[in-house]
C-alpha cells in the first residue's frame, strides 16, 4: 500500500512533534521531513531528493516564512501540495497563502479528523476548503468588489487627489499640482473621506493600499 508522504514545516518544535507523532501513528501516512523553517525544508529537499506529497506549512517562521516557501514550491516543485497549518486567521494572511499556492488552510486548534480529511482531499483532489476558509474568502471577495465599485464611483479629480494624498506631499502642494485652490482640495478631501468611510489621511492611505487602489 502506498503511504502518502508528509512534510511538516513549523518552528514550534513541540507542536510539530505532536503533529508528527499523530500522523506517523496512521499507517496510511509517512512523515518524511519535520523542519523548523522554509530554508531548512528546501535544503532537505535538495539533500535527500525525496518530494513529499503534502506539506503542512506554518506561516510565521524565521529565515523563510510559509508564504515565501510556498511560492518557492509553486515555482520549483508545483506537484507538492501545501496546506497552511497555522494560528493566523486574518484575511490578509489567508489571501497571501492562497495566492502563493496553498491548497488548503487549517487552524491549529482543528480536530485531528479534519487534518486527515484535508490531507486525503488535497492529495486526491487537489484542494480542501473548510467552511471557515470559504467564508473568509467570500468576505475578502465582497470587500474587494465593494472597494472596486467605490473607486469606480470616484470622479477623475477625486482619483487624482487620492493618488497624490497617498504620497508625502502636503495638501497645499497637492493643490499646486492639481492647479486648484486649497479650499477646492479640502472639498475633494472631504468627499473622498466620506465615500471611502475614513476619517484621516492615514486611514485613506491604508484603505488605498489594502484594496490596491494605488
Amino acid at each position: 500500500m502506498y503511504r502518502i508522504k508528509i512534510a511538516i514545516v513549523d518552528d514550534h518544535k513541540m507542536v510539530s512533534k505532536a503533529i508528527e507523532d499523530m500522523i506517523a501513528a496512521n499507517p496510511k501516512y509517512e512523515v518524511v521531513y519535520n523542519c523548523s523553517n522554509g530554508d531548512e525544508f528546501i535544503e532537505s529537499l535538495k539533500d535527500q531528493n525525496i518530494d513529499p506529497d503534502v506539506v503542512l506549512m506554518d506561516i510565521n517562521m524565521p529565515f523563510r516564512n510559509g508564504v515565501e516557501t510556498t511560492l518557492y514550491l509553486q515555482r520549483k516543485k508545483p506537484k507538492i501540495k501545501v496546506i497552511a497549518l497555522t494560528m493566523e486567521d486574518n484575511e490578509n494572511t489567508i489571501i497571501k497563502m492562497m495566492r502563493a499556492g496553498a491548497k488548503g488552510y487549517l487552524l491549529k486548534d482543528m480536530p485531528p479528523e479534519l487534518l486527515f480529511e484535508a490531507i486525503e482531499t488535497v492529495y486526491s483532489k487537489g484542494s480542501f476548503y473548510t467552511d471557515f476558509l470559504t467564508q473568509r474568502l467570500m468576505k475578502v471577495k465582497n470587500d474587494e468588489n465593494n472597494a472596486k465599485h467605490i473607486f469606480e464611483d470616484l470622479k477623475d479629480k477625486e482619483k487624482e487627489f487620492l493618488k497624490l494624498a497617498c504620497t508625502e506631499i502636503t495638501y497645499k502642494e497637492i493643490a499646486d499640482k492639481m492647479s486648484m485652490s486649497p479650499k477646492t482640495i479640502d472639498g475633494y478631501r472631504d468627499s473622498v473621506f466620506l465615500k471611502l468611510d475614513v476619517k484621516s489621511r492615514v486611514g485613506l492611505v491604508l484603505f488605498a493600499i489594502k484594496h490596491n487602489m494605488i
